[in-house]
């Protein structure tokens, strides 16, 4: 005999399973903390980053055009993080369009903690707007209404509580490097730089913790270890193309090496180590530009720009010892540790020619 009282509960959840494949909702790890951070790191650039360039670009040249041109780009984070977010989440046109508002609202809610509000208030409204999105006759009413509505609604209740739990834990790491600038030197470089290199979003992180001042020189050193260092020890592998798309692209293309050959992170990851306190201890490198430097790294020299950009903004004129100390620490010091490390490994044997390259 078929047991009945199970039977509607199992058409129940084949009907809900059934209905989230063809909404395209997949509520998963890959989805929000992968795909959709990443995009939102994207979103960031787009926006924030670039403006802050522009801004800088304006405040040395003295042409104001370029800070109009910034002030525009940075007045829309918000928005291009949520809509990032939207297309990363697959998002139909009308959901997309409509998470302007959305991302613009969770923004300015969440204060200093913005990134992060924008993050979980885009995702859930995106994910309500695609559930109701052609589901009705009146699809252009409905889905804006659903997806500015509620994911306003929601910016306005948890956009302040997301703001303060993203603030809370970047001044706890920020105070917690001033107080010990060596071990959190350590620690800060090598957690940023590892997430850097992994298919996660060190900007975002960076972004959404608002992690500047000594900690944000931590992470900036330990992502361009990172950059820097696997781009210094792959040369045998992938000649000046690997120097170009890794230290001044991603390190992250090492990820499938890395899978199959752990190992070869070891260089990297003792730079990381090396650099971070010697930003923090030695240096006092303080990265005050957009907390999204910090875990960029040198990609496309992000990081160096933020660092430049955030003594611009705080009025310090660099001296030799400000540009040495950016040269050595997201330069010199990773390729060199890096190259010694992987050296040291070449000769035991645990690295072997081949095991770094790029397809």
């Amino acid at each position: 005999m078929v047991d009945e009282k199970n039977e509607p509960a199992g058409d129940h959840q084949a009907g809900v399973a059934g209905f989230l494949a063809r909404k395209d909702i997949e509520i998963s790890f890959q989805r929000y903390a992968i795909d959709a951070l990443s995009a939102m790191a994207q979103g960031l650039f787009a926006s924030l980053l670039i403006g802050t360039i522009f801004n800088t670009i304006g405040n040395v040249s003295g042409v104001t055009v370029f800070n109009d041109i910034g002030a525009f780009a940075t007045a829309v984070a918000g928005s291009a993080m949520a809509v990032a977010i939207g297309f990363a989440l697959k998002s139909p046109p009308l959901v997309l369009y409509s998470l302007v508002v959305v991302g613009y609202a969770a923004n300015s809610a969440g204060g200093a903690g913005g990134p992060l509000a924008v993050l979980v208030v885009a995702i859930v409204a995106a994910e309500l707007g695609k559930a109701v999105s052609k589901e009705t006759r009146v699809d252009i009413l409905v889905t804006p209404a659903v997806t500015v509505g509620l994911g306003c609604a929601l910016a306005l209740l948890a956009g302040p509580a997301l703001g303060a739990v993203a603030t809370a834990i970047g001044n706890f790491i920020m105070w917690a490097t001033e107080l010990q600038p060596f071990w959190m030197g350590i620690l800060v470089a090598v957690a940023v730089g590892v997430a850097l290199t992994l298919p996660i979003s060190s900007a975002a992180i960076c972004a959404a913790l608002g992690l500047t001042g000594l900690a944000g020189g931590a992470a900036l050193a330990g992502c361009c270890a990172q950059m820097v260092g696997f781009a210094v020890i792959s040369f045998a592998d992938n000649g000046w193309g690997g120097i170009v798309s890794q230290g001044i692209g991603t390190s992250m293309l090492q990820m499938g090496n890395i899978m199959r050959k752990p190992l070869i992170w070891m260089p990297a990851i003792v730079a990381s180590a090396v650099c971070g306190p010697v930003a923090t201890c030695v240096f006092g490198m303080q990265q005050n530009g957009p907390a999204i430097a910090s875990g960029m790294g040198t990609c496309g020299l992000v990081g160096p720009i933020g660092l430049y950009s955030g003594w611009i903004a705080d009025g310090v004129v660099p001296g030799a010892f400000e540009w040495i100390g950016m040269l050595v620490v997201c330069l010199v010091l990773p390729a060199v540790v890096s190259w010694a490390v992987a050296f040291a490994m070449r000769k035991a044997n645990l690295i072997c020619e081949g095991d770094m390259k790029l397809d």
